[in-house]
């Protein structure tokens, strides 16, 4: 049964069982992963997941149900499911069913010869991935992470209230990870690109660079703690931005979870400091015409000028703020109840390449690398505290690798602290956190512990 005749069944039963306005979130995502170790594929997987996530309205409750397949069963699952959990649920959250914006934007996230490229084709890649690691350099020891990967996701949604709109999205990756050994040294870096484009894959590219941070990081020693001078370089920027994305949230402001609560219209950031959410950006890993409720996105500006504009809101928090919802309802898959994410979050690129930044520190240090995001970062304080890696820059110019080192601060501080913003604007890979990027960013006055 195709999912356009299971929603009319359900929502018919649904009216034969008492139920008021109803629901159904299908989603359908397809996987293919490979990875090579040694010129062998080490791991295979294709896989497919779909399922109906449905909401009812039943004696003034919503009640919530899910089932995985599309057959006469399983609309009485759905129907019974969320009829008894809505007569026990104790939630007095005020649940809209939203009916539908004025228009929704045509968004490009969607690659048909994407879809159709030979899974040889993938695998071809991964194993090119390793052999040009190895012929970088022959201080590569070996290659722990040759891989690619592929996902699709489309998704449906439709209600009683004449909402219905569906998307299709994917998108694939690539991942290679070195290790060089030189005597007793030993050090790793990797490259990762994420694209619905396959002619942005360049296996030679990806190796070589990632080799060649690997081996420029060979003698590394510590620096004496101080306050530092820090480049955060573009992976490490939207990896601190990742970790601390919640606290953009309406959800966490409106729990006490966020410090930016009670400061819209105030200066939160460096005046250079722009923060965008665009759902529209051609091919992004998060690009999508709706959000998890059906409502149309549309591009936020969420900082501007370093001026706190806007949070990411739902409906449900968009009713206690009396706002209209920014479009950032997500759901993480049918079987998720709706919460609040950013789609393609980033901060907005300026005009200087990595190679100014550099010129412009002066001296300081270039953060490649932190290890214990989720341990050793608190996103409702704001404060950090990572082990990190880099280089030592003096009068403009690289000077050495560093290592052992631990940086400090807070991630509010660090925003308003932000003194040049470069133009290498790069993305992480997509998760259900949204897709987010940063270029790289100069701040003054970070602590770091040496030696």
């Amino acid at each position: 049964m195709d999912i356009h005749e299971f929603k009319g069944k359900v929502f018919a039963a649904g009216v034969a069982a008492g139920l008021q306005e109803m629901e159904i979130y299908f989603s359908q995502s397809k996987n293919f992963s490979t990875r090579i170790f040694q010129k062998e594929v080490d791991g295979y997987s294709v896989s497919m997941e779909q399922g109906v996530g449905f909401r009812a309205r039943f004696g003034g409750k919503v009640g919530y149900s899910y089932v995985e397949t599309l057959d006469q069963e399983s609309i009485q699952l759905l129907v019974e499911g969320a009829k008894a959990n809505a007569q026990i649920i104790d939630s007095d959250d005020e649940i809209e069913f939203f009916s539908g914006s004025a228009a929704y934007p045509n968004v490009a996230a969607y690659n048909a010869k994407l879809e159709t490229l030979p899974a040889e084709e993938k695998i071809e890649f991964a194993k090119a991935l390793e052999s040009e690691a190895f012929a970088s350099d022959a201080r590569v020891s070996m290659v722990n992470w040759a891989a690619t990967g592929y996902n699709e996701t489309e998704v449906y949604i439709a209600n009683t209230k004449g909402l219905e709109q569906s998307f299709k999205r994917n998108g694939a990756y690539g991942l290679v990870s070195a290790v060089v050994r030189e005597g007793e040294q030993v050090k790793t870096s990797a490259r990762m690109v994420f694209s619905n484009d396959w002619e942005a894959f360049d296996a030679k590219k990806m190796a070589g660079e990632a080799v060649e941070e690997a081996t420029s990081l060979l003698g590394a020693s510590s620096v004496p703690s101080g306050d530092y001078s820090v480049l955060l370089r573009h992976d490490v920027a939207h990896d601190l931005l990742s970790t601390f994305v919640s606290v953009f949230s309406a959800e966490a402001v409106q729990k006490g979870l966020s410090l930016l609560a009670g400061k819209l219209g105030e200066q939160v950031a460096s005046s250079i400091v722009t923060l965008i959410d665009d759902p529209l950006l051609e091919n992004g890993g998060a690009s999508a015409s709706f959000d998890g409720e059906g409502v149309a996105t549309r591009t936020k500006t969420v900082i501007e000028n370093g001026k706190l504009k806007t949070f990411l809101h739902n409906l449900k928090t968009a009713k206690k703020d009396g706002v209209e919802s920014t479009g950032n309802a997500s759901r993480a898959s049918f079987k998720a109840p709706v919460g609040i994410s950013p789609t393609n979050f980033f901060i907005q690129p300026g005009e200087l390449s990595y190679e100014d930044m550099i010129k412009r520190m002066g001296d300081g240090l270039i953060i490649i690398d932190v290890q214990g995001l989720h341990s050793g970062a608190n996103p409702v304080s704001g404060d950090f505290s990572l082990g990190a890696y880099g280089y030592l820059v003096e009068k403009g110019q690289i000077v050495r690798p560093v290592e052992q080192i631990t940086v400090a601060g807070n991630f509010f501080t660090l925003l308003e602290t932000v003194e040049e913003i470069g133009s290498d604007l790069k993305f992480g890979r997509p998760s259900p956190g949204g897709y987010v990027g940063s270029p790289t960013l100069l701040v003054r006055h970070l602590s770091v512990a040496g030696m």
